[in-house]
């Protein structure tokens, strides 16, 4: 929680005051404070609350793709996830409504869900249209990214980036997610130009981006355990003895570890031969 108020000084005592009212109480019930002045970017805000960061990411055309993927919304935590951070928030969503219940709930609509009010649920539901789902990708988007941004350490004041974004998606085995559009600015690649006419000639073959990014997030080697014996898990334990028949054959070519001779089964005990 952040705040931006105006202090009333008495510079004859040095004394500040704040007015932060009710709501931001609970800011200064937790101990010291962190003071700064005003960015230049906070002028235009009223004082009060400092609202969350906005996102650029969520309305970029060329990531859109990436908070609709249903991947992506389950490792975030799934839908119903989703529906528990949309309720945090007060107020329906539906703005074609002239009146609006105080009760709130959620309505699933692919690919996420958006939250009514009770009255505008019992009109808008079992709806599907171009306009809820819009709103239901940005529901998702605006989710995703708090998502990200919680997973990488950082506070409600960051923006997340696109290389952010695509670490994210990496470093959660997604990067099949990002789309053509998405994977060509992450590597910062031109956008490809195609020309109205073209001759075979001008044809250059060249590496999707997505493929690159998948090249560079795949797994060095893949390990491969073998599973417990059952007979290591009775009360007696029974371990099954390990046998390489090619180690076996070469170790019998080798000579006599007491004798030197050659031979190929055990012929002396340790001690007693």
């Amino acid at each position: 929680m952040r705040a931006l108020l105006t202090p009333e000084i008495a510079p004859r005592m040095g004394i500040v005051l704040f007015r932060p009212g009710s709501e931001l109480m609970p800011l200064f019930m937790q101990g010291r404070v962190l003071l700064e002045p005003e960015p230049e970017r906070y002028s235009s805000f009223a004082s009060g609350a400092v609202p969350a960061a906005s996102q650029p990411l969520a309305d970029d055309p060329a990531v859109r793709a990436v908070f609709r993927h249903e991947a992506v919304i389950r490792r975030a935590g799934g839908v119903e996830c989703l529906e528990s951070w949309l309720l945090r928030e007060k107020g329906c969503q539906w703005p074609h409504s002239g009146w609006h219940s105080e009760n709130m709930t959620t309505m699933r609509h692919a690919p996420g869900a958006i939250r009514l009010c009770w009255h505008c649920d019992n009109l808008l539901r079992d709806q599907f249209t171009e306009r809820l789902e819009s709103m239901a990708t940005d529901n998702c988007a605006r989710w995703v990214l708090s998502v990200v941004r919680r997973d990488l350490g950082f506070d409600d004041s960051h923006v997340v980036t696109m290389p952010e974004l695509c670490w994210w998606l990496v470093r959660n085995d997604l990067a099949d997610a990002l789309p053509e559009s998405a994977a060509r600015k992450a590597l910062r690649l031109p956008k490809p130009v195609v020309p109205s006419v073209t001759r075979e000639s001008d044809l250059v073959p060249s590496v999707p981006a997505t493929s690159i990014i998948r090249d560079k997030a795949k797994k060095v080697l893949a390990l491969k355990v073998d599973p417990e014996s059952p007979e290591s898990f009775m009360l007696r334990p029974k371990r099954r003895r390990w046998v390489n028949e090619k180690y076996t054959r070469w170790v019998k070519t080798q000579p006599c570890a007491c004798c030197g001779k050659p031979a190929d089964d055990p012929h002396h005990l340790i001690g007693h031969g």
